[in-house]
């Protein structure tokens, strides 16, 4: 089965005729009843957002041997301190069992820990260490620099615009 090719939006981000006769070819439905600007919306999202990981995930991360969930998991915990694993899970968009064992690995850096409630014991909460505040603290202007570069391309007006739009997006969604 042939995939749609991603790279042949223009300028504007839009379908290119041959792209349109692609997704025709797939989908077996008459090109005029799709919505093709919810398919680029969607396409071009994907694409900024997996870009963007595999761009920061190469150029800043892999210093510290980091992925991107292990990344925002130390975000987190630098930002809260400590926080249930369950919330955790939640707040970087992964499962518990991915928390369980992105979180073993951290220990095992000695950049956060796990310790039990005292009232529940079946709740688990999951703490920076000193050393994983240090790497925070050297880690996330590099980062920072990164977030920068990645929209430099934009105004600040185009960039608040986008913002806005993407939270519209986020909120009608419940991400």
């Amino acid at each position: 089965m042939r995939w749609v090719n991603i790279h042949l939006f223009n300028e504007d981000g839009e379908l290119l005729p041959e792209e349109m006769e692609t997704i025709n070819q797939l989908t077996k439905i008459p090109i005029h009843s799709l919505n093709l600007d919810a398919i680029a919306v969607v396409t071009n999202v994907y694409r900024v957002a997996q870009g963007l990981r595999n761009k920061m995930e190469r150029e800043v991360l892999s210093e510290y041997g980091l992925s991107w969930t292990a990344f925002s998991m130390l975000y987190d915990l630098w930002i809260w301190e400590s926080i249930e694993t369950k919330k955790l899970a939640e707040s970087a968009g992964v499962s518990k069992a991915t928390v369980s064992n992105i979180t073993k690995t951290l220990e095992r850096k000695e950049l956060c820990y796990r310790k039990s409630d005292t009232r529940d014991r079946r709740m688990t909460f999951v703490a920076l260490t000193d050393k994983g505040k240090q790497v925070m603290e050297k880690l996330y202007p590099r980062f920072h620099v990164g977030e920068i570069e990645i929209v430099s391309g934009l105004s600040i007006d185009e960039q608040k615009s986008m913002t806005k739009l993407l939270r519209k997006v986020i909120r009608e969604n419940h991400f």
